[in-house]
């Protein structure tokens, strides 16, 4: 989730996506959509998809949608791919340590230690800005914390594979909404076909609230690229992301402790609780940033789009989760539809 996922994920000016911040979701939407954050679901920025996860809004970004893929490209196709694994697999620990700290306690540690590494980092410009900026940098931050919180009480139910699969169709719906091609609607029946394929033996077997709440992350996720983005053109650096987490912090803080209490203050806690922010947002963000460096956008975001993929091969060596062969086909389904909705969409 921070998709931090997915401290995100998914980060420069808080941009969502390889695209100029100012542009916002209609010109680039879909190649926007994909990126999301990337991490993070991801808490600072990834994503994860996955998250979230951000990007960068500055020139590097126009650079690096212009810059041709050559075999120099390879090394940022590893950086992105290694990022991804990150955050897919900084969720399955997160998962391990729910019998702890339960998902509430768990996402609360993610979010507030990413919040705290941020703004120690970037120290945040706080003047200067007016009510309209303060008004997107908050609900930028609901929309993190909405989506990091809905995405463990996901993880918390069902299987992380099929639980990326659901969220990733929030990004997917708003890239084919921004698309307005009539292309998109074959991406979007791809991804519906898969989402009937993983419910073929009942959405009971997947646990129908972890479902609800794998897409309610799906539409947080949204809202968090939308928003993001317009954070990115109001804010310098990240500082926009710096602010946006903070007040996730302070929206997931008060459940943490109501529902952990005590248990996350312990040091062994708070130590899997740093290597799961880590994991799901320090280190997907300094990779994708370097990925930006060398590829295009497009082929960046297309990558990001492997997320559900990830999941399950994460959830299956962490967790030991297991998938029936038309699970697997159903997240393959949505995978081809999230890259060709990013391709089609250039």
């Amino acid at each position: 989730m921070l998709g931090m996922t997915h401290m995100t994920s998914r980060v420069g000016s808080a941009g969502a996506g390889p695209a100029s911040a100012r542009s916002a979701a209609t010109e680039r939407g879909a190649a926007t959509a994909a990126r999301g954050a990337a991490t993070a679901r991801g808490g600072a920025g990834a994503q994860s998809t996955a998250a979230g996860r951000a990007t960068p809004s500055d020139g590097r970004i126009r650079t690096a949608a212009r810059r041709p893929a050559g075999v120099g490209s390879l090394g940022g196709v590893g950086l992105v791919l290694a990022g991804a694994l990150s955050v897919q697999f900084g969720s399955a620990f997160a998962a391990l340590l729910f019998p702890r700290a339960g998902a509430l306690g768990v996402v609360t540690l993610r979010v507030t230690i990413a919040a705290v590494l941020l703004l120690v980092v970037c120290r945040p410009r706080l003047r200067g800005h007016d009510r309209t900026d303060w008004a997107v940098a908050g609900a930028f931050g609901l929309a993190l914390g909405g989506m990091n919180i809905l995405f463990y009480q996901a993880i918390d139910r069902i299987p992380l594979g099929p639980a990326v699969t659901l969220e990733v169709l929030g990004p997917l719906l708003l890239s084919v909404v921004a698309a307005r091609r009539a292309v998109s609607l074959v991406w979007a029946g791809l991804a519906l076909a898969g989402v009937c394929l993983l419910g073929q033996a009942g959405f009971d077997e997947l646990n129908p609230a972890g479902a609800g709440f794998a897409l309610g992350a799906g539409a947080m996720w949204a809202a968090y690229i939308v928003f993001n983005s317009r954070a990115g053109a109001r804010f310098p650096r990240l500082d926009g992301l710096a602010v946006a987490m903070a007040v996730a912090a302070l929206v997931s803080l008060p459940l943490g402790i109501v529902s952990a209490g005590s248990t996350l203050l312990e040091p062994g806690v708070l130590l899997l609780g740093l290597g799961v922010a880590l994991l799901s947002s320090g280190v997907p963000y300094a990779l994708e940033l370097l990925a930006l460096r060398r590829l295009p956008a497009a082929t960046f975001a297309v990558l990001t789009s492997m997320a559900p993929a990830i999941a399950a091969l994460a959830g299956f060596l962490v967790l030991g989760q297991t998938l029936s062969a038309p699970q697997c086909v159903a997240i393959a389904l949505v995978v081809g539809a999230s890259a060709g909705a990013v391709w089609t969409g250039r």
